[in-house]
């Protein structure tokens, strides 16, 4: 019964998390920094953060004037003509039609005038556009921007906090497999010193050939277990290294490695009651179901009178405000534009009505998502809480098994206690040591859970 304790003790202390790195020796924070300056999903929501709020800034503009300066040349192989050539040539004889010659010239100089000369024409136009009322298009628009930069910026937060999630996790997995690794090496050395004190013991006849037998067994194992629990913090140094934007080989010393330090038992990190509130997740939801009310404001507009002011100035060449004269020379003008929808066939109905069913549906599921992240909330309390009385536990029995172990171990070097008591003492201390590793570990990532299920981790 003991060996196989032991044996699955053994397999459990091989076990292999996952994840962080640095150069030398470094701290959480360290670690946490250097994920968030090095991780590229987080920058690339940092980027989508930024556009969203150019978005925000161009949506503005909408309510401004708007000026626009237009350019045309136009080179043809014929002019325009206001007159025919019977017109042309009727003006130009026109004193010999009444008998009187000197009128020719002037007949021909008045057809001259009405030449317009547009084989090569030139203008320009400026144009100012300010609206007046769009139906409520540009305010929904603004604010469905502004929301959208809401939403950025709650999926860099919920970006930010997956990392530290992921390195914190890592962080701990390496400190737990290290203090497993110390465990084994202990182990290692209890057993080796009590086959040592075993091989004395057959010598003198105190003990049999097949209790050594069984005493070696446990050494081999013991070593096995070293160079398993080693290869498994490379691999998660490795990790970290990954997560910190470092070369996987960069070397590494976590400042918490060597050390066992207790839980931290500030209730703080806990909250209030409705801190879940702020979730990045929930937020981002709620922050959605408006956007689908401006949405509805939105395609309402479409259907809605608009008004408009428009100004400009347009020049052209050749120009027409002293009959045809070949000069640039413009004019000004103000106006107001309306547009008003008048038939759609029920097209403003059934697009207002989609929209209302479109808010009606992001609203249900941010409810649903509401309770789901409620009831995760009470799940983590209660793993917290639950955590730490198994840690409390966990220290209770690891000092018990101390005791246990050297009552064992005095008994055997005195004669009174056979072997195998001496080894299921000691693979009961090996399970409370690491039952009491477990525990430290499994209290502070539940704490971290907990916040996480907050939205409070910074």
């Amino acid at each position: 019964m003991y060996t196989q304790k032991l044996t699955l003790l053994l397999f459990l202390l091989s076990g292999v998390p996952a994840s962080i790195a640095g150069s030398g020796t470094v701290t959480l924070d360290s670690c946490r920094r250097m994920a968030v300056d090095n991780n590229k999903e987080l920058r690339q929501t940092d980027m989508q953060r930024r556009a969203a709020g150019f978005n925000r800034k161009s949506a503005f503009t909408s309510y401004l004037p708007k000026i626009s300066a237009t350019g045309f040349y136009m080179h043809t192989d014929k002019e325009i003509s206001l007159l025919s050539e019977d017109q042309k040539n009727s003006l130009s004889h026109i004193g010999d039609a009444l008998s009187m010659p000197a009128l020719n010239a002037a007949g021909q100089g008045l057809a001259d005038a009405l030449r317009t000369d547009t084989r090569n024409m030139g203008g320009v136009a400026v144009m100012l556009t300010q609206p007046i009322y769009m139906g409520g298009k540009i305010r929904a628009y603004n604010e469905i921007t502004r929301y959208a930069e809401q939403i950025a910026g709650d999926k860099h937060r919920l970006c930010y906090q997956n990392l530290i999630v992921s390195v914190d996790e890592t962080y701990w997995s390496i400190v737990q497999l290290t203090a497993r690794k110390r465990l084994a090496e202990s182990y290692l050395n209890l057993v080796t010193t009590l086959d040592h004190d075993i091989e004395m013991m057959i010598a003198e006849g105190l003990a049999t050939k097949a209790d050594g037998l069984s005493v070696k067994v446990k050494v081999n194992e013991a070593k096995v277990t070293v160079i398993q629990v080693n290869n498994g913090i490379e691999i998660m140094k490795m990790n970290l290294c990954r997560l910190c934007g470092l070369a996987p080989d960069t070397p590494l010393r976590l400042a918490d490695e060597d050390g066992e330090p207790l839980p931290d038992d500030d209730n703080e990190f806990i909250g209030t009651p409705d801190a879940w509130e702020s979730r990045p997740e929930l937020s981002a939801m709620g922050t959605s179901v408006r956007i689908h009310e401006e949405k509805i404001k939105l395609v309402r507009s479409e259907f809605l009178p608009s008004v408009a002011l428009t100004g400009g100035y347009l020049a052209s060449n050749p120009s027409v405000f002293n009959s045809f004269e070949k000069k640039f020379k413009g004019m000004w003008s103000v106006g107001v534009a309306v547009k008003i929808p008048l038939l759609t066939w029920g097209d403003r109905v059934y697009k207002v009505n989609a929209a209302k069913a479109e808010a009606v549906a992001a609203k249900l599921d941010y409810e649903e998502t509401r309770e789901k992240i409620e009831l995760q909330v009470a799940q983590c309390r209660r793993k917290v809480t639950e955590a730490r009385e198994r840690y409390a536990a966990s220290v209770s029995s690891q000092a018990e098994a101390d005791e246990n172990l050297r009552y064992a171990t005095l008994g055997l070097k005195e004669g009174v206690i056979p072997v195998s008591n001496v080894l299921e003492a000691q693979t009961a201390w090996l399970s409370a040591k690491s039952g009491l590793i477990t525990a430290d570990i499994d209290l502070r990532l539940a704490e971290l859970y907990l916040k996480k299920s907050l939205g409070t981790i910074r």
